[in-house]
């Protein structure tokens, strides 16, 4: 059989690029044409400033993922390539909106009140940040109606938000003159020659992360004075056309002003000062300091255990993923044995219903978060029983064939307080028998982190990301990878059985370092740099990469202390292996 041969013939540079969209149509335009312009012809209704309500909804596109890569929508397309438009009601589409949303607020103060400095604070769970003005008395209510009627005027204008790479000389004489020192500070980790400003209105900020292209698409947000402050309210992923009511969260709120007051202690208000204190030589100083801290924490939180005793006899601790937990309740412990207490913990996860008992998720899953993964009734029982000084038989439960099994013969004594740790413990339901006055709730998360400069927020989120990367390719031989694909589903727990009963609690410990990130980032770059382009998670692991960039690393694990809670994460805790004391019965005889 003969091959016809294949006719290969010189060509002409193309002056087109043709863009496959998600339906599998093809788009064609001249090289340079932004992805919007494509967004605007092929699906009009995606976009606020041509559709006929102009207000985003859960299909706004707010940025695209090109050939796999994440793009702002002003991106120019230079060759045929396929895009995937990435929406508001997307993670990385919120972030975007938010990002932009912070930049407007920002332009809109600068014009009404000019040299004013706002810093955008910590995140609030309805949807929202807590932002501040640290040059000058705060805003009152009438000043931020007069910025946010300034905001609705840009925001009509829809007006460009322009991106333009800078020389980094160019970029500092800026920040120097405004008197940004924040950003004069972190560009000293700086390791390019230029920096991506953004420009809108002719003021030009430096933010990390992707803008809308204009400020048409930000047409949802409200401004709220609280306190010293304010918030700027935005939507949620779930309902991106709607803000949800302000919920006043005082235990949540307590927290964030000893954040603040740790900060200011510390003198490291971002990471910027984090890396100078680092490049000086002294962050062993600055480890022992924030670890005493943890320590007083700790003590504070047995001291009002104790001051309740007699009365309290079980002590619930909860809290998300990888806010440490597990060594937050045994130095509690230790502490409570300084009191002359005996504290004796109970596994949550003992109690679980035999596998086929327990609830399904919406994919037909076992779900053994759920709170009747847990056998209430045995467990209630058990509690009262064992405050009432009689003997128990626990259960253990079985993770391999999915029973519940007899377990140890336990008697306590009135010296004895029970800690149970888990994913429920603020949960009502979950000790219904039990009387309110026994029972003392903690919850612990990581409540605070430090943002790279005063406009720049890193998300709490990421930092029990990043611990919990470290830890399970430590511990549980998962790749960086694998801890990503479970993350979604992990938040998705969290939201539905922790965050609403947070303020059920009677103390909140916020279990982040300042120092933390330094640490980390060693740890955890080359677990993000083996996820490869085409993973459905490589944009997520691109971004982790971007932000621990300007974070300057500490090799050195040696100087984190062999009882603190970051070692739970990276490994060589000396409280792994140490269980709180238990009765001295033996049932053996």
């Amino acid at each position: 059989m003969t091959t016809q041969p294949i006719e290969i013939t010189p060509s002409q540079s193309r002056q087109a690029a043709r863009v496959q969209m998600l339906d599998g149509t093809y788009w064609s335009a001249p090289n340079g044409t932004p992805l919007e312009a494509y967004f605007k012809q092929v699906y009009p209704e995606m976009v606020p400033s041509v559709r006929p309500e102009g207000t985003p909804d859960e299909c706004t596109v707010i940025a695209a993922l090109v050939d796999g890569i994440l793009r702002e929508l002003s991106y120019p397309i230079n060759r045929d390539a396929m895009v995937r438009p990435v929406l508001l009601s997307d993670s990385d589409g919120l972030r975007i909106y938010r990002r932009s949303l912070s930049f407007l607020l920002i332009v809109a103060a600068r014009e009404l009140f000019p040299g004013s400095k706002i810093t955008i604070d910590h995140s609030l769970p309805f949807g929202g940040v807590y932002c501040a003005v640290t040059n000058a008395g705060p805003f009152t209510p009438s000043d931020l109606e007069q910025i946010k009627a300034r905001m609705n005027d840009i925001v009509a204008e829809d007006a460009p938000i322009v991106r333009r790479i800078t020389p980094l000389d160019t970029v500092l004489e800026l920040f120097r003159e405004r008197g940004d020192e924040d950003k004069v500070r972190l560009m000293e980790s700086r390791k390019k020659d230029y920096l991506v400003l953004y420009e809108l209105h002719g003021v030009q900020e430096y933010f990390y992360g992707y803008m809308t292209p204009s400020t048409g698409y930000l047409t949802t947000f409200d401004l709220t004075h609280d306190g010293e402050g304010f918030i700027l309210h935005y939507p949620r992923r779930s309902e991106p056309n709607k803000l949800h009511p302000i919920t006043v969260l005082p235990k949540l709120r307590s927290v964030f002003h000893e954040s603040s007051k740790w900060m200011r202690l510390l003198g490291i208000p971002d990471i910027g000062a984090l890396n100078q204190t680092i490049r000086e030589g002294h962050a062993r100083e600055l480890i022992l300091v924030a670890e005493a801290l943890h320590e007083g924490r700790f003590a504070d939180m047995a001291d009002a255990i104790f001051a309740r005793q007699p009365d309290v006899r079980l002590v619930l601790i909860a809290g998300p993923s990888s806010a440490g937990k597990t060594t937050s309740s045994k130095r509690l412990a230790i502490q409570l044995m300084a009191h002359g207490l005996k504290p004796y913990p109970i596994g949550l996860d003992n109690y679980f219903v035999d596998r086929e008992k327990t609830p399904l998720d919406t994919k037909g899953e076992y779900d053994y978060e759920h709170l009747h993964a847990v056998d209430l009734d045995l467990f209630n029982d058990h509690l009262v029983r064992l405050m009432a000084g009689q003997e128990i038989q626990l259960p253990r439960y079985n993770f391999l064939n999915g029973q519940s099994e007899i377990g140890d013969i336990v008697q306590l004594t009135p010296e004895h307080i029970i800690i149970v740790e888990g994913i429920h413990g603020l949960n009502p339901e979950l000790v219904r028998a039990v009387p309110a006055e026994k029972v003392f709730r903690l919850y612990i998360s990581c409540l605070t982190q430090l943002n790279i400069d005063r406009h720049n927020r890193v998300p709490t989120t990421d930092v029990r990301l990043l611990r919990r990367m470290v830890r399970d390719t430590a511990t549980r031989g998962y790749s960086g990878l694998q801890t990503l694909a479970r993350w979604r589903s992990v938040r998705e727990g969290e939201r539905r059985w922790i965050f609403p009963y947070q303020e059920n609690a009677d103390i909140m410990f916020n279990s982040s370092l300042v120092y933390e990130l330094a640490i980390l980032a060693p740890l955890v770059e080359p677990l993000l740099l083996q996820i490869e382009m085409g993973s459905p998670h490589y944009v997520e692991a691109k971004r982790l990469l971007a932000f621990l960039s300007w974070v300057e690393q500490l090799k050195d694990t040696a100087l984190v202390p062999d009882n603190s809670l970051l070692k739970e994460f990276i490994g060589g805790s000396i409280l792994r292996d140490y269980t709180p004391g238990k009765p001295n019965l033996d049932h053996a005889e």
